[in-house]
């Protein structure tokens, strides 16, 4: 049997976390333990993987030169700053490994989960069916790392961003659509959440200041650490 087939689809709610979506802002889901620890460790797997290439786990340098602590790496279409390749170019040229039939599903279970309950706008709820990501950025936050400010805004579509996250405990901060600065919310992110961003504010910055460092829980699948999916719809052909 196919590694594909095997990922548990069934979730099951850790008791350490206060079950349901909250919406956050329009269009905006935060929902708290969302992956079972089984369902954690299965990923994390996957993700060492991933990281032994054919393109491996690596930080971008965006333009200036400066060189991003988070470190990457990509399923279905390389991201550099600021756009998709199916090749590497600017770390190896090799192909980037394909989008996995598993994470499609998983993408939509996270859409229709996220946005079943507490979203006004029925049309979001809708997107679930529809919903099939071709692109990953899978981001390790090791000791120190964080992310600033930006919009996800380098894909032709405007189709939800699902963000999963394994391992140490992060300060999100979910902004607005016009400027870095406030109005924003933080909001803590726990191994285990998923948080999906459409519709309103799909187009809203956001960032990571901060990392806890010794909040893995036990069973996740990592000692330290942090790793972020996001999920994506490119647009792209």
């Amino acid at each position: 049997m196919s590694e594909d087939a095997l990922f548990p689809l069934t979730l099951i709610q850790p008791d350490t976390h206060d079950a349901g979506p909250r919406v956050i802002a329009p269009g905006a889901v935060h929902v708290p333990g969302w992956l079972s620890l089984e369902q954690q460790r299965w990923i994390v797997k996957r993700f060492g993987e991933w990281t032994r290439g054919p393109v491996p786990l690596r930080a971008a340098t965006l333009p200036g030169g400066h060189q991003m602590s988070v470190r990457t790496v990509c399923l279905g279409w390389h991201w550099q700053p600021y756009r998709y390749t199916r090749e590497a170019t600017d770390v190896n040229g090799r192909p980037v490994l394909e989008f996995p039939e598993w994470m499609v599903r998983l993408g939509r279970k996270a859409v229709s989960d996220a946005y079943s309950v507490g979203v006004e706008n029925d049309a979001l709820a809708q997107l679930a069916s529809d919903y099939t990501p071709d692109a990953a950025l899978v981001n390790y936050y090791d000791h120190g790392a964080a992310m600033g400010m930006h919009q996800d805004k380098d894909e032709r579509s405007d189709a939800p961003v699902v963000s999963l996250s394994i391992g140490e405990t992060c300060n999100f901060r979910f902004g607005n659509t016009q400027t870095r600065s406030k109005p924003y919310a933080d909001v803590e992110l726990r191994s285990g959440d998923l948080f999906v961003f459409g519709g309103p504010s799909r187009f809203a910055y956001h960032g990571i200041p901060k990392v806890f460092p010794g909040t893995c829980p036990e069973g996740c699948g990592l000692a330290h650490g942090r790793i972020n999916i996001t999920m994506r719809v490119t647009g792209l052909s």
